[in-house]
This record gives structure tokens, sequence and C-alpha cells, in this order.
């Protein structure tokens, strides 16, 4: 399949990690999620109900992050991934980047990200 939607840099508020300190106090992340499914039909139509609405896999996104605190990223992706794959029945598979952008780690860098690829099972 090599249609797809690509979301980028959706920066969020979150509680996830292990320590006490990141499931009390909300940090960054970015998640970019790319969505594959067939686009062919709604390029022929011109009818957003022939595609997904990007604006509402975008909310769906903001509900996982925001949410529930979880220990891991992983899990956080993986929900995200499981979550869309449910809802979005023309979805094929999805990939999820989960960027963790001010880990608590008392070197200085750029973050932690997980990626995780999950497709529909026929």
């Amino acid at each position: 399949m090599a249609d797809k939607i690509i979301l980028t840099g959706l920066e969020l508020l979150g509680r996830h990690g292990c320590t006490e300190s990141e499931r009390k106090y909300q940090q960054p992340f970015v998640v970019d999620a790319e969505l594959y499914l067939d686009l062919s039909q709604a390029a022929k139509s011109d009818d957003l109900g022939e595609t997904i609405d990007y604006s509402a896999v975008l909310v769906d996104i903001k509900k996982i992050v925001e949410g529930t605190s979880r220990n891991l990223i992983e899990t956080v992706a993986v929900d995200i991934a499981d979550l869309l794959l449910r809802r979005y029945m023309l979805l094929d598979g999805v990939k999820i980047t989960l960027r963790k952008t001010n880990p608590p780690i008392g070197e200085k860098f750029s973050g932690a990200a997980v990626e995780i690829v999950r497709n529909r099972v026929k």
C-alpha cells in the first residue's frame, strides 16, 4: 500500500512515565502518525466521506496522550495505534511515532521516542 495520510508534530501534554513526578506533572510529547489506506476513491470523488478526517484522528490521539497515565511511552503509542485501527475501518495500517521531548534524565539530549507499526488483521 503506497497511499498514506501523514500527520506530523502534534504537540501535547501528558503524564506518562515510571517516576512519581512524571505522572504528577504534565510533560511535552510530540506525535506523528502515518495512516495507510487506499486514497484513490477519495481522489476521484473529492469527498471527505471517502477518506479519513484527520481532524478527528488528531482528537483521538489527544484523548489518549492527555488521558490516563501510563508508565511507558511504548504503551501510549500502541494504545493510539489500536484505537485508530478500531475506529477507522478504511485503515489498512498505522505508524505512530511518539516523542517525549523532555524526559527526566540527568544528561542533556533531545528526548526519547518510540515508533509503532500496526496493520489491520484481515
